[in-house]
């Protein structure tokens, strides 16, 4: 479970820097129904950009937020679906769109569920201490600017081989930005650095987002409902709820396909990455193209037993698609081939694990023969915003793209997706999974044998840390309430 001892001393200055920085923070139940949320802050918003570094924007980490740049409120959660004429298959593809969260992603959550929990029990002091945020790019970023709007200190940890968008915004929103050797699927170059950090002496929390619950929590808490919230709108009185399904990167998100299976318990929940290394399919390794996903183990915060399918994509078909999707031949395309202007016109919320979380739905739906009525989830962690250099490098590479790589693109990698490297998870299979956790974090990373048994044999393992969210409530209220701003 997460910690929830209360530190005084600590708690105390951290309640003194919040009223000192003029920040409130927000509770799960806000983030869940921004409806929540006193109308002096949504007033306050009102003149407040997304990104903007400003307390404020704790209050719109959350799927619903009103889809514009600058002074928006809430609405409804923010969701696409795609039709046949871009997937294929009859079955209803629903994808929930990260963009507008503030840095375009949604790990700005994830990121609030490791931190706030340490903050508000006075556990981390942001007075004296500096959060530390390994990951692969996004989580990073979530985490440097949660703690920029929270008066807190950060140091982001990130391989050197990630896209430039990414270095040149942490740049200027983290206290130190360290590039760590590889690219994306080279996270125990990033482990061995939060090592180094630990044995220098200085004063740090590591909120390492692969073995953290508030990771997990969040995305079991709010990106559940804000799926639940989308069934509740789209699903018509002959439709279903059969699958979804989540690229692997931390697997924060996967847990989001919990919540659901309890909702929908013969729902199938699957877990994808990059066929170029293939850690979950075929304790395989290597490096791939798909950033955001795929790491060369399997992350502590991974509920196996519930994962009932593994899909790996390969890594060109979503460098195809953000071509695709983006540029003008591309777009004239897709337009020959009936999907909607519309449609077309919003293509660029869908960044590369975007693109790959559609085709692993694309691949699931065909496996299963899912068709009509059938509704399939899954989410756009961010846009294409976060990846325009990876459109120049891709013309500087290949060349223009032309009508003929549009349909080449189109009829071998969205109409021609198939059911290879795939597999349905037995029991043994599952195990087979979890077990690979040992190699890193027992032998590596200072779990105990204890603990990855508890995961696997003790029933209530994960619905423990999925009932926590009432309690961290309860502890940000106290919080807001010494700081005495509302």
């Amino acid at each position: 479970m997460i910690d929830l001892t209360v530190q005084p001393e600590r708690l105390a200055r951290a309640v003194q820097r919040a009223r000192e920085r003029n920040i409130i923070i927000p509770t799960f139940r806000q983030m869940r129904d921004p409806a929540l949320i006193p109308d002096r802050i949504k007033a306050e918003l009102r003149s407040i950009g997304l990104w903007d570094v400003n307390p404020r924007n704790l209050f719109r980490i959350t799927w619903k937020n009103e889809p514009t740049a600058h002074g928006g409120g809430f609405g409804p959660v923010n969701y696409l679906e795609l039709p046949k004429a871009l997937t294929g298959v009859d079955a209803r593809i629903l994808v929930l769109v990260g963009k507008w969260f503030p840095t375009g992603a949604h790990k700005v959550g994830a990121a609030f569920g490791c931190l706030v929990p340490q903050l508000v029990t006075g556990q981390f002091d942001p007075t004296t201490q500096k959060a530390v945020w390994p990951s692969t790019g996004n989580y990073c970023r979530g985490g440097a600017y949660d703690s920029a709007l929270l008066a807190c200190e950060s140091i982001a940890i990130l391989p050197e081989g990630m896209s430039r968008e990414r270095f040149e915004w942490l740049s200027q929103i983290a206290g130190e930005v360290i590039a760590t050797p590889g690219s994306e699927s080279n996270v125990k170059e990033i482990f061995d650095k939060c090592w180094e950090l630990r044995r220098s002496g200085e004063d740090l929390v590591i909120f390492n987002q692969f073995d953290e619950f508030g990771n997990h929590l969040w995305h079991y808490d709010i990106t559940g409902h804000a799926m639940e919230e989308v069934l509740q709108a789209a699903l018509g009185p002959r439709d279903a709820l059969v699958g979804s399904v989540f690229t692997t990167g931390s697997a924060g998100t996967i847990a989001a396909g919990d919540y659901l299976k309890q909702l929908f318990p013969y729902s199938k929940l699957a877990a994808s990455e990059a066929l170029q290394c293939p850690t979950l399919l075929l304790n395989g390794f290597g490096s791939h193209r798909i950033e955001g996903i795929g790491d060369k183990h399997v992350p502590w915060i991974h509920n196996l037993k519930n994962t009932d399918m593994l899909i790996a994509i390969d890594d060109e078909a979503p460098v195809q698609l953000i071509r695709l999707f983006n540029e003008p031949a591309g777009r004239q395309y897709l337009a020959q081939m009936g999907v909607a202007p519309e449609l077309i016109a919003r293509l660029d919320l869908i960044g590369i694990s975007g693109a790959a979380n559609i085709l692993s739905a694309i691949k699931m739906a065909k496996w299963y023969e899912w068709g009509e009525g059938d509704v399939v989830l899954t989410v756009l962690t961010d846009s294409m915003e976060l990846y325009t250099s990876r459109l120049a490098e891709l013309a500087a590479e290949r060349g223009e793209y032309t009508l003929h790589d549009a349909a080449v693109s189109y009829h071998r990698y969205l109409m021609g997706a198939t059911t290879d490297a795939m597999e349905e998870l037995s029991y043994p299979a599952r195990k087979r999974v979890h077990n690979l956790k040992y190699y890193t974090w027992v032998e590596q990373q200072g779990k105990t044998y204890a603990e990855i048994q508890a995961q696997w044999y003790q029933r209530d393992y994960w619905t423990r840390v999925q009932g926590q969210s009432d309690a961290i409530d309860a502890l940000i209220e106290e919080f807001n309430g010494r700081v005495g701003l509302l």
